[in-house]
Protein backbone atom coordinates (compact mmCIF):
# COMPACT_ATOMS: atom_id res chain seq x y z
CA UNK A 1 0.00 0.00 0.00
CA UNK A 2 2.39 2.56 0.68
CA UNK A 3 4.63 2.41 -2.37
CA UNK A 4 1.29 2.79 -4.26
CA UNK A 5 -0.27 5.94 -2.53
CA UNK A 6 3.06 7.56 -1.80
CA UNK A 7 3.41 9.76 -4.90
CA UNK A 8 -0.59 10.73 -4.59
CA UNK A 9 0.32 11.65 -0.79
CA UNK A 10 3.51 14.03 -1.80
CA UNK A 11 0.80 15.47 -4.68
CA UNK A 12 -1.77 16.63 -2.41
CA UNK A 13 -0.47 17.10 0.74
CA UNK A 14 2.91 18.37 -0.46
CA UNK A 15 5.07 15.83 2.34
CA UNK A 16 8.80 15.22 0.89
CA UNK A 17 9.33 11.37 0.34
CA UNK A 18 11.70 11.74 3.52
CA UNK A 19 9.04 12.26 5.60
CA UNK A 20 6.31 10.10 3.92
CA UNK A 21 8.72 6.88 3.87
CA UNK A 22 9.57 7.86 7.97
CA UNK A 23 5.99 7.46 8.54
CA UNK A 24 6.06 3.97 6.89
CA UNK A 25 9.42 3.33 8.85
CA UNK A 26 7.72 4.07 12.18
CA UNK A 27 4.99 1.34 10.75
CA UNK A 28 7.62 -1.51 9.47
CA UNK A 29 9.31 -1.06 13.42
CA UNK A 30 5.97 -1.53 15.45
CA UNK A 31 4.79 -4.31 13.57
CA UNK A 32 8.05 -6.03 14.10
CA UNK A 33 8.74 -4.47 17.68
CA UNK A 34 5.07 -5.87 18.35
CA UNK A 35 5.78 -9.63 17.29
CA UNK A 36 8.03 -11.04 20.35
CA UNK A 37 5.44 -9.74 23.11
CA UNK A 38 2.55 -10.84 20.60
CA UNK A 39 4.11 -14.04 19.92
CA UNK A 40 4.70 -14.69 23.57
CA UNK A 41 0.43 -13.84 24.09
CA UNK A 42 -0.23 -16.37 21.76
CA UNK A 43 1.87 -18.88 23.04
CA UNK A 44 -0.21 -18.16 26.42
CA UNK A 45 -3.18 -17.70 25.06
CA UNK A 46 -3.71 -18.80 21.35
CA UNK A 47 -3.37 -17.24 18.10
CA UNK A 48 -6.87 -16.58 17.61
CA UNK A 49 -8.04 -14.14 20.44
CA UNK A 50 -4.82 -12.12 19.88
CA UNK A 51 -4.98 -12.02 15.51
CA UNK A 52 -8.99 -10.80 16.17
CA UNK A 53 -7.53 -7.86 17.96
CA UNK A 54 -4.93 -7.19 16.01
CA UNK A 55 -7.15 -7.13 12.60
CA UNK A 56 -9.09 -4.39 14.80
CA UNK A 57 -6.35 -1.91 15.25
CA UNK A 58 -5.93 -2.01 11.53
CA UNK A 59 -9.24 -1.36 10.46
CA UNK A 60 -9.44 1.29 13.32
CA UNK A 61 -6.61 2.82 12.36
CA UNK A 62 -6.69 2.73 8.54
CA UNK A 63 -10.24 4.24 8.46
CA UNK A 64 -8.91 6.95 10.52
CA UNK A 65 -6.55 7.96 7.69
CA UNK A 66 -8.81 8.57 5.62
CA UNK A 67 -9.65 12.11 7.73
CA UNK A 68 -5.77 12.53 7.99
CA UNK A 69 -4.37 16.54 7.31
CA UNK A 70 -0.71 16.79 9.26
CA UNK A 71 2.05 14.86 8.65
CA UNK A 72 1.64 13.54 12.26
CA UNK A 73 -1.48 12.04 11.45
CA UNK A 74 0.13 9.70 9.34
CA UNK A 75 2.71 8.88 11.74
CA UNK A 76 -0.09 7.87 14.75
CA UNK A 77 -2.49 6.28 12.41
CA UNK A 78 -0.36 4.19 10.04
CA UNK A 79 2.63 4.19 11.37
CA UNK A 80 1.63 3.34 15.41
CA UNK A 81 -1.62 2.08 15.07
CA UNK A 82 -1.61 0.00 11.73
CA UNK A 83 2.26 -0.77 12.35
CA UNK A 84 1.50 -2.80 15.77
CA UNK A 85 -1.98 -4.30 14.28
CA UNK A 86 -0.19 -5.60 11.36
CA UNK A 87 1.95 -7.44 14.14
CA UNK A 88 -0.76 -9.69 14.93
CA UNK A 89 -1.30 -11.00 11.09
CA UNK A 90 2.19 -11.64 9.83
CA UNK A 91 4.67 -14.30 10.07
CA UNK A 92 4.64 -15.07 13.61
CA UNK A 93 1.11 -15.62 13.35
CA UNK A 94 1.71 -17.99 10.78
CA UNK A 95 4.76 -19.67 12.44
CA UNK A 96 2.87 -20.56 15.68
CA UNK A 97 -0.27 -21.45 14.00
CA UNK A 98 1.89 -23.94 11.48
CA UNK A 99 4.52 -25.14 14.30
CA UNK A 100 1.62 -26.21 16.36
CA UNK A 101 -0.34 -27.69 13.29
CA UNK A 102 2.39 -29.46 11.36
CA UNK A 103 4.99 -32.25 12.91
CA UNK A 104 6.43 -33.29 9.55
CA UNK A 105 6.17 -30.85 6.49
CA UNK A 106 6.46 -28.05 8.23
CA UNK A 107 8.91 -26.27 5.75
CA UNK A 108 6.37 -26.87 2.54
CA UNK A 109 2.99 -25.68 4.84
CA UNK A 110 5.48 -22.65 5.54
CA UNK A 111 6.10 -21.96 2.50
CA UNK A 112 2.50 -22.61 1.51
CA UNK A 113 1.44 -19.72 3.54
CA UNK A 114 3.85 -17.49 2.31
CA UNK A 115 2.67 -18.03 -0.87
CA UNK A 116 -0.80 -16.95 0.56
CA UNK A 117 0.96 -13.22 1.27
CA UNK A 118 2.62 -13.35 -2.58
CA UNK A 119 -0.71 -14.31 -4.02
CA UNK A 120 -2.39 -11.27 -1.97
CA UNK A 121 0.10 -9.20 -4.04
CA UNK A 122 -0.79 -10.32 -6.77
CA UNK A 123 -4.10 -10.27 -6.81
CA UNK A 124 -4.66 -6.73 -4.61
CA UNK A 125 -1.63 -4.53 -5.98
CA UNK A 126 -3.24 -4.16 -9.70
CA UNK A 127 -7.08 -3.13 -7.91
CA UNK A 128 -5.47 -0.84 -5.23
CA UNK A 129 -3.72 0.70 -8.36
CA UNK A 130 -6.62 1.20 -10.55
CA UNK A 131 -8.25 2.54 -7.56
CA UNK A 132 -5.62 5.01 -6.31
CA UNK A 133 -4.96 6.29 -10.03
CA UNK A 134 -8.73 6.65 -11.24
CA UNK A 135 -10.36 7.55 -7.19
CA UNK A 136 -7.43 8.66 -5.43
CA UNK A 137 -5.52 6.66 -2.26
CA UNK A 138 -8.17 7.51 -0.07
CA UNK A 139 -10.36 5.11 -2.07
CA UNK A 140 -7.23 2.52 -2.08
CA UNK A 141 -7.41 2.82 1.76
CA UNK A 142 -11.23 2.42 2.04
CA UNK A 143 -11.12 -0.72 0.03
CA UNK A 144 -8.94 -2.46 2.71
CA UNK A 145 -10.53 -1.62 5.46
CA UNK A 146 -13.58 -3.05 4.20
CA UNK A 147 -11.74 -6.08 2.81
CA UNK A 148 -10.23 -6.67 6.33
CA UNK A 149 -13.03 -5.28 8.41
CA UNK A 150 -16.23 -7.48 6.39
CA UNK A 151 -14.18 -10.24 5.07
CA UNK A 152 -11.01 -11.38 6.72
CA UNK A 153 -12.02 -10.65 10.31
CA UNK A 154 -15.68 -13.07 9.87
CA UNK A 155 -12.95 -15.92 8.05
CA UNK A 156 -10.54 -15.36 11.09
CA UNK A 157 -13.88 -16.09 13.42
CA UNK A 158 -15.25 -18.87 11.62
CA UNK A 159 -11.75 -21.09 10.91
CA UNK A 160 -8.61 -20.39 13.00
CA UNK A 161 -8.33 -22.72 15.38
CA UNK A 162 -5.33 -22.36 17.51
CA UNK A 163 -4.36 -26.40 18.32
CA UNK A 164 -5.13 -29.55 16.55
CA UNK A 165 -5.43 -30.91 20.26
CA UNK A 166 -8.90 -29.07 20.47
CA UNK A 167 -10.15 -30.42 17.55
CA UNK A 168 -9.26 -33.99 18.40
CA UNK A 169 -6.54 -34.39 15.96
CA UNK A 170 -2.94 -35.07 16.12
CA UNK A 171 -0.17 -32.49 14.48
CA UNK A 172 0.13 -33.59 10.99
CA UNK A 173 2.90 -36.63 10.54
CA UNK A 174 3.29 -36.94 14.46
CA UNK A 175 2.48 -41.01 15.21
CA UNK A 176 0.78 -40.69 18.77
CA UNK A 177 -0.93 -37.45 20.62
CA UNK A 178 1.12 -35.65 23.00
CA UNK A 179 -0.48 -35.58 26.28
CA UNK A 180 -0.35 -33.24 28.17
CA UNK A 181 0.39 -30.57 25.43
CA UNK A 182 3.93 -29.27 25.98
CA UNK A 183 3.70 -25.58 27.78
CA UNK A 184 6.19 -23.10 26.74
CA UNK A 185 8.90 -22.41 28.50
CA UNK A 186 9.23 -19.79 31.58
CA UNK A 187 12.00 -17.68 29.89
CA UNK A 188 12.09 -18.69 26.28
CA UNK A 189 14.17 -15.58 25.01
CA UNK A 190 16.55 -15.79 28.41
CA UNK A 191 18.54 -19.34 27.05
CA UNK A 192 17.65 -18.06 23.22
CA UNK A 193 19.64 -14.82 23.60
CA UNK A 194 22.50 -16.63 24.99
CA UNK A 195 22.87 -18.94 21.95
CA UNK A 196 24.46 -17.68 19.14
CA UNK A 197 22.35 -19.42 16.88
CA UNK A 198 19.27 -17.02 17.59
CA UNK A 199 21.92 -14.24 16.87
CA UNK A 200 22.98 -15.48 13.38
CA UNK A 201 19.13 -16.03 12.78
CA UNK A 202 18.52 -12.39 13.85
CA UNK A 203 20.72 -10.67 12.21
CA UNK A 204 20.77 -12.32 8.45
CA UNK A 205 16.28 -11.95 8.79
CA UNK A 206 17.46 -8.44 9.60
CA UNK A 207 19.43 -7.92 6.30
CA UNK A 208 15.96 -10.04 5.09
CA UNK A 209 13.79 -7.35 5.93
CA UNK A 210 16.38 -4.79 4.40
CA UNK A 211 16.47 -5.94 1.39
CA UNK A 212 12.53 -6.95 0.65
CA UNK A 213 9.74 -4.96 2.45
CA UNK A 214 10.93 -1.85 3.51
CA UNK A 215 12.99 -1.37 0.36
CA UNK A 216 10.91 -2.91 -2.57
CA UNK A 217 7.49 -1.85 -1.54
CA UNK A 218 7.83 1.80 -0.24
CA UNK A 219 10.15 2.40 -2.97
CA UNK A 220 10.43 -0.05 -6.11
CA UNK A 221 7.22 2.27 -7.69
CA UNK A 222 8.71 5.55 -7.52
CA UNK A 223 11.61 4.18 -8.72
CA UNK A 224 10.44 3.10 -11.65
CA UNK A 225 8.02 5.84 -12.48
CA UNK A 226 11.60 8.05 -12.01
CA UNK A 227 12.75 5.90 -14.97
CA UNK A 228 10.16 6.16 -17.38
CA UNK A 229 7.84 3.35 -16.30
CA UNK A 230 4.07 3.64 -16.08
CA UNK A 231 2.33 3.34 -12.53
CA UNK A 232 0.49 0.25 -13.94
CA UNK A 233 3.60 -1.17 -15.60
CA UNK A 234 5.78 -1.12 -11.87
CA UNK A 235 2.40 -2.26 -10.78
CA UNK A 236 2.34 -5.39 -13.01
CA UNK A 237 5.66 -5.82 -12.29
CA UNK A 238 5.27 -6.14 -8.66
CA UNK A 239 2.30 -8.33 -9.27
CA UNK A 240 4.55 -10.53 -11.36
CA UNK A 241 6.64 -11.12 -8.69
CA UNK A 242 4.26 -11.95 -6.28
CA UNK A 243 3.41 -14.73 -8.94
CA UNK A 244 7.06 -16.27 -9.11
CA UNK A 245 6.99 -15.80 -5.33
CA UNK A 246 4.65 -18.07 -5.04
CA UNK A 247 6.15 -20.92 -6.82
CA UNK A 248 9.71 -20.11 -4.99
CA UNK A 249 8.17 -19.71 -1.50
CA UNK A 250 6.22 -22.99 -2.11
CA UNK A 251 9.09 -24.81 -3.80
CA UNK A 252 11.71 -23.61 -0.68
CA UNK A 253 10.07 -25.69 1.89
CA UNK A 254 10.81 -28.80 -0.34
CA UNK A 255 14.45 -28.44 -0.23
CA UNK A 256 14.37 -27.53 3.76
CA UNK A 257 12.41 -30.35 4.59
CA UNK A 258 14.59 -32.74 2.23
CA UNK A 259 18.24 -31.37 2.47
CA UNK A 260 18.33 -29.06 5.86
CA UNK A 261 17.46 -24.87 6.12
CA UNK A 262 21.32 -23.61 6.39
CA UNK A 263 22.24 -24.47 2.32
CA UNK A 264 18.92 -23.63 0.66
CA UNK A 265 18.93 -20.19 3.13
CA UNK A 266 22.14 -19.30 2.19
CA UNK A 267 21.45 -19.84 -1.80
CA UNK A 268 18.52 -17.09 -1.81
CA UNK A 269 20.41 -14.43 0.02
CA UNK A 270 23.13 -15.34 -2.59
CA UNK A 271 20.90 -14.69 -5.42
CA UNK A 272 19.06 -11.96 -3.66
CA UNK A 273 22.26 -10.26 -3.60
CA UNK A 274 22.96 -10.39 -7.31
CA UNK A 275 19.62 -9.22 -8.23
CA UNK A 276 19.37 -6.05 -6.39
CA UNK A 277 22.51 -5.39 -7.92
CA UNK A 278 21.31 -5.52 -11.39
CA UNK A 279 18.70 -3.61 -10.60
CA UNK A 280 19.56 0.24 -11.36
CA UNK A 281 20.74 -1.12 -15.23
CA UNK A 282 17.09 -2.35 -16.03
CA UNK A 283 16.04 0.30 -18.79
CA UNK A 284 13.12 -1.47 -20.31
CA UNK A 285 10.16 -3.42 -20.00
CA UNK A 286 11.33 -7.06 -20.89
CA UNK A 287 14.44 -6.10 -18.33
CA UNK A 288 11.95 -5.18 -15.55
CA UNK A 289 9.68 -8.24 -16.36
CA UNK A 290 12.89 -10.37 -16.00
CA UNK A 291 14.16 -8.71 -13.17
CA UNK A 292 10.59 -9.40 -11.22
CA UNK A 293 10.72 -13.20 -12.36
CA UNK A 294 14.18 -13.71 -10.64
CA UNK A 295 13.77 -11.55 -7.93
CA UNK A 296 10.38 -12.50 -7.04
CA UNK A 297 11.18 -16.36 -7.30
CA UNK A 298 13.07 -15.94 -3.66
CA UNK A 299 11.20 -12.65 -2.18
CA UNK A 300 9.63 -14.68 0.94
CA UNK A 301 11.63 -17.90 0.02
CA UNK A 302 13.99 -17.31 3.20
CA UNK A 303 10.66 -17.16 5.97
CA UNK A 304 9.97 -21.30 5.72
CA UNK A 305 13.68 -21.74 6.46
CA UNK A 306 14.13 -19.35 9.05
CA UNK A 307 10.89 -20.40 11.04
CA UNK A 308 11.69 -23.85 10.84
CA UNK A 309 15.24 -23.50 12.26
CA UNK A 310 14.04 -21.43 14.69
CA UNK A 311 11.37 -23.87 16.55
CA UNK A 312 13.97 -26.77 15.54
CA UNK A 313 16.91 -24.71 18.10
CA UNK A 314 14.59 -23.41 19.98
CA UNK A 315 11.50 -25.80 20.82
CA UNK A 316 8.33 -25.18 18.93
CA UNK A 317 6.58 -24.45 22.11
CA UNK A 318 8.66 -21.28 22.56
CA UNK A 319 8.46 -20.24 18.41
CA UNK A 320 6.26 -17.72 18.88
CA UNK A 321 8.03 -15.69 21.18
CA UNK A 322 11.71 -16.41 19.84
CA UNK A 323 10.28 -16.09 16.17
CA UNK A 324 8.90 -12.37 17.34
CA UNK A 325 12.02 -11.56 18.49
CA UNK A 326 13.61 -12.67 15.04
CA UNK A 327 10.84 -11.23 12.89
CA UNK A 328 11.33 -7.98 14.99
CA UNK A 329 14.78 -8.03 13.23
CA UNK A 330 13.36 -8.40 9.95
CA UNK A 331 11.34 -5.29 10.82
CA UNK A 332 13.98 -3.33 11.86
CA UNK A 333 15.97 -3.86 9.08
CA UNK A 334 12.94 -2.98 6.84
CA UNK A 335 12.78 0.07 8.87
CA UNK A 336 16.05 1.32 8.15
CA UNK A 337 16.00 0.60 4.54
CA UNK A 338 12.20 2.42 4.25
CA UNK A 339 13.61 5.53 5.67
CA UNK A 340 17.22 5.16 4.23
CA UNK A 341 16.24 4.60 0.54
CA UNK A 342 14.12 7.69 1.30
CA UNK A 343 17.24 9.64 2.75
CA UNK A 344 19.63 8.88 -0.04
CA UNK A 345 17.37 9.58 -2.81
CA UNK A 346 17.14 13.13 -1.67
CA UNK A 347 20.95 13.53 -1.15
CA UNK A 348 21.58 11.79 -4.47
CA UNK A 349 18.36 12.00 -6.31
CA UNK A 350 17.78 8.38 -6.92
CA UNK A 351 17.95 5.30 -5.59
CA UNK A 352 21.05 3.48 -7.34
CA UNK A 353 23.24 3.41 -3.98
CA UNK A 354 19.96 2.22 -1.93
CA UNK A 355 19.86 -0.78 -4.13
CA UNK A 356 23.59 -1.52 -4.50
CA UNK A 357 24.00 -1.21 -1.03
CA UNK A 358 21.33 -4.15 -0.15
CA UNK A 359 22.54 -6.40 -2.44
CA UNK A 360 25.96 -6.40 -0.59
CA UNK A 361 23.90 -6.72 2.82
CA UNK A 362 22.40 -9.89 1.17
CA UNK A 363 25.74 -11.55 0.43
CA UNK A 364 26.61 -10.61 3.93
CA UNK A 365 23.37 -12.41 4.98
CA UNK A 366 24.48 -15.48 2.77
CA UNK A 367 27.55 -15.95 4.56
CA UNK A 368 26.29 -15.08 8.20
CA UNK A 369 23.37 -18.25 7.62
CA UNK A 370 26.65 -20.57 6.93
CA UNK A 371 27.68 -20.51 10.69
CA UNK A 372 24.20 -21.92 11.70
CA UNK A 373 23.98 -25.06 13.55
CA UNK A 374 21.94 -27.79 12.80
CA UNK A 375 21.37 -28.37 16.54
CA UNK A 376 21.18 -25.24 19.38
CA UNK A 377 25.08 -25.66 21.20
CA UNK A 378 24.23 -26.09 25.43
CA UNK A 379 23.85 -23.31 27.27
CA UNK A 380 24.35 -22.73 31.15
CA UNK A 381 22.11 -20.86 33.04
Amino acid sequence: MPGIILLSLEREFHWSRETISGAVSVNLLLFGLAGPFLGRLMDLYGAKTITLLMIFLIVLGAARTLFMREAWQMYMLWGVIVGIGSGGTSMVMGSTIVNRWFHERRGLALGVLGAAMSSGQLLFIPIIMNLNTHFGWGAAILFSVLLFGFIVLPLVIRFMVNNPELKGMKPYGMKQMITPPIRPDARPMRLAMRNPQFWLLAFSFGICGFTTSGLFQTHLIPHGIEHGFSEMTMAASLGLMGATDITGTVLSGWPCDRFGKRGPLAVYYLLRGLSLMLLPYVKSTPQLMAFSVVYGLNWLSTVPATSALTADLFGKQNVGVVFGRIFFAHQLGAALASYGAGYLHSLAGDYTLAFMASGFFALIAAGLVTGIRNRPQPISL
